[in-house]
C-alpha cells in the first residue's frame, strides 16, 4: 500500500448484511435517509472512515444491493481501489452478487475480500465455496455481525488486501473529483463529496465545474469529516465551495482543475463484454455519471462508444457497460483514445489503439480530432440531416439550411424533448420538418426527432416484452430519461394504442385487434 490513501466499496446482494457489517467494523451506521430506516434497506451511497489492524484509515463505501440500485452502486464503486464482497450464509450467492461482481471486474479492482455474514444463522460452508467460485483468489472470512465472531479475522484480511494494492497517489496528476453528493451546509453553503482520482485540493484552490465550465473557489477541504489542509488523491473527499448556488450542480458533475479534462461523446475503449453486437444501445456507466450510447464493434475486444450525452472521460479510465432492457451488466473496460472522431475499421486507427492498449504512451489523434470540429456537429451527423430530394423547391437554399440546423438540434437533443419556446424562430419550421416526417410532436407543445422517437418506443417495447407492464418510474430509470421526457414518451404511446394505461398507472401492451394506430393518425387527432 505504500501509505497512499484508499477506498474500499462494498458489493453484494440486497438483505446480506452490508451496512450491519460496517456499522460493525467502523461504528458508524451509514444509513442516514429517514426512508432507508423506515425500509431497512440502502438507497443511497453511505460512507465511513475504517481503521485497519496496522492503524491505517482508509475510507469505505456503502452500496445499495437492490437491483433498482445498480446505477448508485456503480456510481460508488467507480473509485474504489478494493472491495468488501457481501454474502449471507444462509443465502449464497444470489442474482446482485453476481452482478456486482462483474461490475467490479469491469472496473478492474481486482483485489479485495469476501465476507460470508450471518454465520451465527446458518452454516457458512455453501456460501464460502460458492464465493470462492464467483471470486477465485479472494480470501473468504466466515462472520457474525451481531455476534461479533469472526469480524477480528475479518479485518486482518481486509488489511493484507489494502497492502497489495498501488493507490492512486503513486501517479497524482491534475486534480480530478468525480461528484456524487451536493448539499448544503447551514453556515458554510454549498458541498460536493466524491472520491478524488487524482491530484489534490486545498482551501483557495480555483477549479472548474464541469460540464457548465463555472469557476469555483475552495473554501475548505475535510476527509472523513476532519478538516484537513489538503486531500489527496485516493481520499473520500467533502469540498465546501464559495459563491456557488447547490442547484448549479449535481451528481454526475466534475470538480477538476481547469484544462484537466473535456466533454466527448465518442469514446474509443478496449471492453470485454458478453452478448454484445454492432450498433446496440447500452448505458454506460463512467465515474458517477451514465449516459445512454450506442455500441460500435471495432475487432479485436475494440469498441468505439457512441453516446448521446458527453462524459468527461481521459485516458486509462473504467467504465461499466449495461444492457437496457432487461437491465444487465454486459461488461466493461478501458477508454484508449477519450476524443475519438467518429470511425470504423480503419487499420491505421485500429493499429494505433492496439499500441494504446499494450501500453504506448502516443499522444491524442489531434488531427482527427480538429477535423471533427472544423466540420461541426453537421459534419458527423451529414447523412443524418441533408435535406430530402424531394423538398419544396420553395425553401430555398437558406430555408434547407435552417431546416437542417432546425433537425440537427432534434437529434443532439436525443430523449431530451424540445419545447416549442425552446426551438424560438425555428418553430415556424416545424410544420415542414413534420410534413417530411422528421419531427414529430411528442405531447403538448414538446417534440422529438422521429429516429429518436422510434428508438425509444422500441425501448418501451422491449421492457414491456421483459417484464410485461412498466411504471412511469421504471422507464425513466431503465431508459435514463427525465420524468417529463418518461410522462410524454409514454402518453405518446398510448396515443397511438400500443400502450394502454391501467388505473394503478403502470402501462401494458394493448392488444386488442386493430387497436394500434399509425403515427399520422395520432398526429391528425393532436393538432390543434
Amino acid at each position: 500500500m505504500s501509505g497512499e490513501p484508499l477506498t474500499l466499496g462494498t458489493a453484494g446482494h440486497v438483505d446480506h448484511g452490508k451496512t450491519t457489517l460496517v456499522a460493525a467494523l467502523t461504528g458508524v451506521d451509514t444509513d442516514r435517509l429517514p426512508e432507508e430506516k423506515a425500509r431497512g434497506l440502502t438507497i443511497a451511497l453511505g460512507y465511513a472512515p475504517l481503521t485497519l489492524p496496522s492503524g491505517t484509515r482508509i475510507s469505505l463505501v456503502d452500496v445499495p444491493g437492490h437491483e433498482r440500485f445498480v446505477r448508485t452502486m456503480v456510481a460508488g464503486a467507480t473509485g474504489i481501489d478494493l472491495y468488501l464482497m457481501v454474502i449471507a450464509a444462509d443465502d449464497g450467492v444470489m442474482p446482485q452478487t453476481v452482478e456486482h461482481a462483474a461490475v467490479l471486474r469491469a472496473l478492474g479492482v481486482r483485489a479485495g475480500v469476501v465476507a460470508v455474514t450471518k454465520a451465527d444463522l446458518a452454516d457458512p460452508a455453501r456460501a464460502s465455496g460458492e464465493a470462492a467460485e464467483l471470486l477465485p483468489g479472494a480470501p473468504v472470512v466466515a462472520c457474525s455481525a451481531r455476534t461479533g465472531s469472526g469480524l477480528e479475522q475479518l479485518l486482518k484480511a481486509l488489511g493484507e488486501a489494502a497492502s497489495s494494492v498501488t493507490g492512486r497517489g503513486a501517479a497524482p496528476g491534475a486534480a480530478l473529483l468525480h461528484i456524487d453528493r451536493v448539499f448544503t451546509v447551514r453556515g458554510r453553503g454549498t458541498v460536493v463529496t466524491g472520491t478524488l482520482w487524482s491530484g489534490s485540493v486545498a482551501a483557495g484552490d480555483t477549479l472548474a465545474s464541469l460540464p457548465s465550465d463555472l469557476r469555483v473557489r475552495v473554501r475548505g477541504v475535510e476527509v472523513h469529516g476532519e478538516p484537513t489542509e489538503r486531500a489527496l488523491s485516493g481520499q473520500r473527499v467533502a469540498v465546501n465551495l464559495a459563491g456557488v448556488r447547490p442547484e448549479l450542480l449535481a451528481p454526475g458533475d466534475v470538480l477538476a482543475e481547469p484544462g484537466a479534462v473535456a466533454e466527448s461523446r465518442v469514446l474509443d475503449c478496449a471492453l470485454e463484454l458478453r452478448d454484445a453486437e454492432h450498433g446496440m444501445r447500452v448505458q454506460v456507466h463512467h465515474g458517477t455519471r451514465s449516459v445512454a450510447g450506442r455500441l460500435a464493434e471495432l475487432g479485436g475486444a475494440l469498441w468505439q462508444l457512441r453516446l448521446e450525452r458527453p462524459v468527461l472521460a481521459r485516458r486509462g479510465d473504467r467504465l461499466v457497460v449495461r444492457r437496457l432492457a432487461p437491465p444487465d451488466t454486459l461488461g466493461g473496460g478501458e477508454v484508449l483514445d477519450p476524443s475519438a472522431a467518429r470511425h470504423g475499421r480503419r487499420e491505421d486507427v485500429l493499429a494505433r489503439l492496439r499500441a494504446i492498449r499494450a501500453g504506448a504512451d502516443l499522444p491524442p489523434a489531434a488531427g482527427e480530432r480538429s477535423a471533427t470540429r472544423a466540420h461541426g456537429a453537421k459534419g458527423q451527423q451529414a447523412g443524418t440531416v441533408r435535406p430530402s430530394a424531394a423538398a419544396p423547391q420553395e425553401i430555398g437554399e437558406q430555408g434547407e439550411r435552417d431546416l437542417a440546423e432546425l433537425e440537427q438540434r432534434l437529434i443532439e437533443a436525443d430523449t431530451s424533448l424540445l419545447s416549442e419556446a425552446q426551438i424560438g424562430e425555428q418553430a415556424r419550421l416545424l410544420g415542414e420538418l413534420r410534413e417530411r416526417g422528421r419531427a414529430v410532436r411528442v405531447s403538448g407543445r414538446l417534440y422529438a426527432h422521429a429516429a429518436v422517437l422510434a428508438r425509444v418506443h422500441a425501448d418501451v417495447l422491449a421492457l414491456l416484452a421483459a417484464e410485461g407492464s412498466v411504471t412511469l418510474a421504471g422507464v425513466r430509470d431503465a431508459l435514463g430519461l427525465s420524468r417529463k421526457a418518461a410522462q410524454a414518451f409514454l402518453e405518446h404511446l398510448d396515443a397511438l394504442r400500443v400502450t394502454r394505461r391501467l388505473p394503478d398507472d403502470s402501462r401494458v401492451l394493448s392488444r386488442a385487434p386493430g387497436a394500434q394506430r399509425s403515427e399520422r393518425d395520432a398526429q391528425r387527432e393532436r393538432v390543434t
